[in-house]
């Protein structure tokens, strides 16, 4: 079974982010996968505080609930990170989220190695593109596999549902839905 995990790292919840992934989820679903959404707005991940001790646990210090996402990163086959652009880059969520998942996976001898991941970035104007960069080199620090889709996995939206309203965005959510599963099949059963 292909199981693909989709982090939602908007504080609003059911907004145009959440709405692209769920498209993007579907039609991963419709390809075969079991998926899951998670929504950093009802959880609590607060910033890496650089402390290093990761490095000598293989636990991070913090309490909060990094531990149960970085839990479902680990058994998924594929992640998709996405986020609204705030003032030009990523909300503070996702990146407390890829900042202590990024050292707890080093600390444990790299256990995102070879998964597929896909970054997906909604904004009402501009900004996409450096968000994206930096959802992306999460992904290519980790030694994850990124598949592409029509476009790079962006859409346009600012109140509640506008992101529906691109239709371009959507399409390229549903195309990378189904790469995500394509490739993770071809990962674990090369022909």
């Amino acid at each position: 079974m292909i199981r693909i995990l989709g982090i939602v790292g908007s504080p609003r919840a059911g907004g145009n982010t959440e709405r692209l992934v769920a498209e993007a989820l579907k039609a991963s679903a419709e390809a075969g996968a079991q998926t899951e959404i998670v929504r950093i707005s009802d959880k609590d991940i607060k910033p890496c505080d650089a402390c290093m001790s990761c490095r000598k646990t293989g636990e991070c210090k913090i309490k909060d609930d990094l531990e149960s996402i970085f839990n479902k990163m680990i058994e998924a086959d594929g992640l998709i990170l996405a986020s609204p652009v705030y003032f030009g880059s990523a909300t503070p969520q996702i990146k407390a989220l890829i900042d202590r998942a990024g050292y707890l996976s080093i600390a444990r001898n790299r256990v995102f190695e070879n998964k597929v991941g896909a970054p997906m970035v909604v904004a009402r104007r501009a900004g996409h593109n450096f968000t994206f960069a930096q959802l992306l080199f999460f992904f290519l620090h980790q030694g994850m596999i990124v598949p592409g889709s029509t476009y790079w996995s962006i859409a346009f939206g600012r109140e509640k549902g506008e992101v529906k309203e691109d239709e371009e965005g959507m399409l390229t959510a549903r195309v990378l839905g189904k790469k995500m599963v394509w490739l993770i099949a071809k990962i674990k059963s090369p022909s």
